[in-house]
């Protein structure tokens, strides 16, 4: 028989997915320590929420097989609430709840106050930019919009986070503020478009008068751009980017596909003519940028012709980061309708092609750096070395900094300048100056 535990409501809450997700799961903490609940991040509670990811088809796996493991403690008695939130809870809450019952409810992306209720707390609205960050203490995402108006036809972030509402820049500001009073001197700006930014609130593009107003926070001394659309991009972030110190050289602009054929599928709203003058342009803007991208593969109807144009652009392109994926048929997705054609080897085949090139593309743009100096973050230590990144690269998805700690010592969190004296495809090895 099932033992009721009698550990005290501690809140374990456990995040899957996108950088998105760890933010809604950091405000959450943030809520429920505000209401003077125990709280902890993937360690062991008695009380579990679970911040799923309803992405593609392996996060949906992960997602599910998490709510199972928890679900078996449960009924073990190592666990006495489940309750599941995020993307796939939004999406497929019926089918979920038919399926595995014995969770204790479920909740979607917009239900934050009823989730607080269930877990005997209260949504304050005071609470702007209280957040219990889960990164190292050094950086942390900044939101800046919720939700997603393009109609991506693979895409069903729409579905999940509903339409684009941009947060103010006031609020932004003070959240800042606040990042930085607690240590944090990169901030990572997230949200499905930053392209998007101001349209609903301004009448108008606003990222670089968003940049503007963060540069401005005393303690922050980077700011990351991530998840930009290509399609309407503002170029006066650029002018921000080379002017501005603050603002890293740095940008992540996720184009999936090149070949024209493909795009018009995909429903991108641009070229590839479009898209190469694009890139053309912040070469020519901000000459040091490392652009970092995101590609699809395998997509219906993607035939050998399309792929090999692919392939060559990737090969023109030079790439200082990117990363490739297989195209996942999500249903009441407008490209659900087409079938499915490429078999599952062959889009993984493709995808090892695409990233054995970006292999080779970033060892030698790595073997450039070698001799250089770089002012570098140092994130953390791990076995004998201390790992830092330059401006050109983000926490988790890009190249790392690797120092000797049996030599050197470096303080984690701070700024440093590194020499760099080796350099693999994916790792540079440096020491202090």
């Amino acid at each position: 028989m099932r033992t009721k535990s009698l550990k005290k409501n501690k809140i374990n809450v456990v995040t899957l997915g996108c950088s998105k997700n760890v933010y809604d799961s950091e405000v959450l903490m943030g809520q429920l320590r505000a209401n003077n609940k125990e709280v902890a991040h993937e360690e062991e509670g008695n009380v579990v929420v679970i911040n799923t990811c309803g992405f593609i088809a392996n996060a949906k796996e992960e997602s599910v097989n998490t709510i199972l493991e928890y679900v078996q403690r449960k009924e073990a008695g190592d666990v006495d609430k489940v309750f599941v939130t995020g993307c796939l809870s939004e999406r497929y809450k019926p089918d979920l709840e038919k399926e595995i019952p014995n969770v204790d409810a479920y909740f979607g992306t917009t239900d934050l106050p009823n989730l607080l209720k269930a877990l005997g707390a209260d949504y304050k609205h005071e609470l702007i930019g209280e957040r219990l960050t889960t990164t190292p203490k050094n950086y942390a995402y900044l939101k800046i919009a919720e939700g997603c108006d393009r109609p991506c036809s693979f895409c069903a972030i729409p579905l999940m986070r509903g339409k684009h509402r941009s947060t103010p820049i006031e609020d932004l500001v003070k959240e800042a503020e606040k990042l930085a009073a607690n240590g944090v001197k990169e901030l990572i700006l997230i949200a499905q478009d930053l392209t998007y930014y101001g349209l609903d609130l301004y009448k108008k593009r606003n990222l670089a008068e968003l940049l503007q107003a963060l540069a401005q926070v005393e303690g922050i001394e980077w700011i990351r751009l991530h998840y930009a659309f290509p399609t309407g991009f503002p170029m006066d972030v650029l002018e921000v980017m080379r002017n501005e110190p603050k603002i890293c050289n740095y940008i992540d602009i996720p184009l999936q596909h090149i070949s024209d054929s493909i795009l018009k599928s995909m429903r991108r709203g641009t070229t590839q003519a479009k898209t190469t003058k694009l890139l053309q342009d912040f070469r020519a803007a901000v000459p040091e940028m490392a652009i970092r991208t995101t590609l699809i593969v395998g997509y219906p109807g993607e035939t050998e012709e399309d792929f090999e144009t692919l392939k060559q652009w990737v090969r023109d392109m030079r790439f200082e980061r990117l990363g490739c994926f297989t195209y996942s048929h999500e249903e009441n997705t407008h490209a659900y309708q087409l079938e499915d054609d490429v078999p599952e080897d062959v889009k993984q085949e493709r995808a090892n092609s695409i990233m054995e090139i970006q292999s080779q593309i970033s060892w030698e743009l790595n073997q450039e750096k070698i001799g250089k100096t770089f002012r570098c973050i140092i994130d953390r230590k791990e076995g004998n070395h201390f790992i830092g990144r330059t401006e050109f690269d983000s926490p988790d998805v890009d190249n790392e900094v690797l120092i000797d700690a049996t030599k050197h010592y470096v303080k984690i969190g701070d700024f440093t300048n590194i020499k760099i004296t080796d350099a693999s495809d994916y790792d540079l090895f440096g020491e202090p100056v």
